[in-house]
């Protein structure tokens, strides 16, 4: 394994059997481990540390796995990578996850040597980012450290891991367009991401920017792929 330092992650997950499954199984110097067995707890926990990766369960006690992750997001503007954990694995619900902030989605049983692989290619995608200069276009800033978006006027956003890494491409690529494959390869690496992921990242990031900044920054070209439009600019 190339990752040159331990990764601190926190683990979220309320039954006693699958929990200590993945304790033991990272259970060695490569992993500094935090545990939580409900969503105050995790979300108290992320208040007072730094965690390279969270492993979030979405059916909680108390408070939901997607309420968590939303708060991470909206309310502790916490950009820490965030692997959610279900039994559910309808459209509707994987949406729903993606739509609050998480970075990626693993439906249950899975293989612990899946979860390690996603683990540690969201570290080295987030150790990457604080590495990368500013990038600036007309009327638009974005840090790859930080994650924000910077309109020349002031106005700004944060945003979370796989939003931050969509937009990174898009920016680089400003004025010409992203195709989707290359979107899909340079986001997701070898991972096979099928269209409606695609797409409902996508979405939930055009609807984020659209709220914040008042006009559609990303554009559709349908059948090819994504286009950034800078302010003032004919979309």
């Amino acid at each position: 394994m190339s990752l040159k330092r331990s990764i601190r992650m926190l683990i979220v997950e309320d039954h006693a059997g699958l929990a200590a499954n993945l304790l033991e199984y990272f259970d060695d110097s490569q992993y500094i481990l935090d545990f939580a067995s409900d969503g105050l707890t995790a979300i108290h926990l992320i208040a007072t540390n730094e965690y390279d990766v969270i492993i979030l369960d979405v059916m909680l006690p108390g408070v939901s796995g997607f309420e968590v992750c939303r708060r991470i997001r909206s309310d502790m503007h916490c950009s820490t990578p965030i692997i959610m954990m279900t039994a559910k694995d309808q459209m509707q619900d994987k949406e729903q996850g993606f739509s609050v902030g998480a970075d990626d989605y693993l439906v249950k049983p899975f293989n612990l040597r899946e979860l390690q692989l996603r683990v540690d290619a969201l570290y080295r995608r987030k150790a990457g980012f604080s590495k990368t200069p500013e990038i600036g276009i007309p009327g638009i800033h974005f840090n790859p450290g930080s994650f924000a978006v910077r309109m020349d006027n002031g106005e700004q956003i944060e945003l979370s891991g796989t939003a931050a890494r969509i937009f990174e491409e898009l920016i680089k690529a400003y004025p010409d367009f992203i195709s989707y494959a290359e979107l899909q390869d340079r986001v997701w690496g070898e991972r096979e991401v099928d269209m409606n992921t695609l797409r409902t990242h996508v979405y939930s990031l055009r609807k984020l920017l659209h709220e914040t900044f008042h006009y559609p920054m990303i554009k559709t070209l349908h059948g090819r792929g994504y286009r950034l439009v800078a302010p003032g600019k004919e979309s």
